[in-house]
């Protein structure tokens, strides 16, 4: 059994000088992380906001020895309807059935929305699983249950985000595989999911605290001005002279023979060292720089926010970050309480439409599918009855996920909701199992221990991985 120690806000060692929790609301912002470039001698005041990952390599954390695959999440924040898109109930009353319409799709016998034709044409690259479903109708914890695959400790209605959360998988693959190679575990764009006072939970690393963080972008990739300000370099300073500081740095390093006595000296060290090469990294800086795309990629993503966030995703992956998560709209973009069908058939299925049929053509063109897991669900489904308001409601017993890569046999459907698409009628599978299908993509060991801000022991994620995505054969 693996056991790792992660303190409520940092880890901390008797020997360790402690890292004190950053005081933003949601953890430490990338552009206070990637401004170093602009100070002194580069790094001999930086603070310990990189100690954890260091630390967490010195301790030696584990993971598996599979090989570890990559993963997308495409987020549709808000929750959309089965019954308009994945999963429609063609011979139910009117009031549930909706006012779409269904086309056949590849996979012989299984038809979706109209408004959804480029990934009908595609469906024998991708799974549908009908039958995830969780007994939860609240945006906020519900959004953390599927983005950590852990239900939220001590939730309640509406409870905002905290470092009390379960980490994202992002966080959880950052502590347990600290890297050094400039390149961050995980990205999260081009939304913010926050409305008002309310900050969605599962956005962050919760309990590991803010070092283990992922990158959040926020800005359209679609508009010609879009730049990432974090991975910018302070005016006036290029590589080169980035380069010129790292030997300065060096020879003052060597120079300070007390401090190479004790052992947060090397650690500095390796906190500067660490910073240098997120600056210094041409892959990440290139990936953000759409504008190398050809105009033909970038039109078959679609000229538009979603279509541009998910080519960054592909950019992204391609350059070695391994989880990107893709918030396809604000927060609660798909939550359609009232006029859904225009709602869905104007703003936000064509788009999603030919984005993501763009993301799968692409990864399997230059061979990125057989290792990178595209992953396409809300936090919850729609109640099957249309309410008073041309709407459908939350509903967190019956929803859809699309999969698709990373060993995830295309061309089937997993599951299957009753004939008004309320409740699973084959076996159910949580967000947990969810959570355990990515853990065990990423390499990472179902048996892996963590402790909450109690001290307990707990499992990492207590979930199964949904096997017939992998198999064929439903169980």
């Amino acid at each position: 059994m693996i056991r790792l120690r992660i303190e409520a806000d940092f880890p901390t060692t008797e020997d360790r000088t402690i890292v004190r929790p950053h005081q933003h609301q949601t953890g430490c912002s990338r552009r206070e992380l990637l401004q170093v470039g602009s100070s002194g001698l580069l790094g001999l005041g930086l603070p310990s906001l990189l100690a954890g990952r260091v630390q967490a390599a010195e301790a030696g954390s584990s993971a598996a020895k599979r090989s570890p695959k990559s993963v997308v999440i495409v987020f549709l924040t808000g929750a959309p309807s089965h019954h308009d898109t994945f999963d429609m109930k063609l011979d139910a009353p009117a009031e549930i059935r909706g006012e779409f319409q269904p086309i056949a799709t590849s996979i012989p016998g299984y038809q979706i929305c109209e408004h959804l034709p480029q990934l009908a044409a595609r469906a024998s690259k991708y799974a549908v699983v009908r039958s995830l479903s969780h007994n939860d109708n609240n945006h906020l914890m519900s959004t953390h249950h599927v983005l950590t695959g852990e239900k939220q400790p001590g939730g309640f209605f509406d409870k905002v985000a905290s470092r009390d959360d379960w980490p994202c998988y992002s966080a959880a693959l950052s502590f347990l595989r600290p890297r050094g190679d400039g390149l961050p575990s995980g990205v999260n764009l081009p939304t913010f999911l926050r409305e008002g006072p309310l900050t969605w939970p599962g956005q962050h690393a919760g309990l590991l605290g803010p070092n283990y963080d992922p990158w959040q972008i926020t800005g359209d990739p679609s508009k010609p001005d879009f730049r990432v300000d974090a991975l910018t370099l302070a005016q006036g300073i290029d590589v080169n002279q980035l380069g010129r500081r790292q030997v300065l740095l060096d020879e003052v390093n060597r120079q300070q023979t007390q401090l190479g006595e004790v052992a947060q000296s090397i650690r500095l060290q390796k906190d500067q060292q660490l910073a240098i090469s997120m600056l210094t990294s041409s892959r990440l800086a290139q990936a953000f720089e759409l504008h190398r795309e050809s105009d033909a990629i970038r039109k078959r993503y679609g000229e538009n926010t979603t279509g541009q966030s998910l080519l960054l995703a592909r950019r992204l992956i391609e350059a070695g970050v391994p989880i990107v998560q893709a918030n396809i709209g604000r927060v609660q973009n798909w939550d359609s309480h009232g006029d859904i069908f225009p709602t869905l058939k104007n703003r936000l299925l064509p788009p999603l439409d030919q984005g993501v049929a763009a993301l799968l053509d692409d990864f399997e063109s230059r061979g990125l599918l057989e290792n990178t897991l595209v992953m396409m669900l809300g936090e919850f489904g729609r109640t099957p009855k249309i309410n008073n308001t041309r709407g459908r409601d939350h509903w967190g017993p019956c929803f859809f996920g699309v999969f698709a890569g990373a060993g995830v046999r295309g061309g089937q459907i997993i599951g299957r909701s009753d004939d008004t698409g309320a409740y699973p009628v084959t076996r159910a599978y949580s967000p947990d199992d969810v959570g355990a299908t990515v853990y065990h993509l990423l390499g990472i060991p179902p048996e892996v221990e963590v402790r909450d801000r109690l001290g307990r022991p707990v499992r990492l994620n207590r979930g199964d991985v949904i096997e017939p995505l992998f198999s064929g054969a439903e169980v």
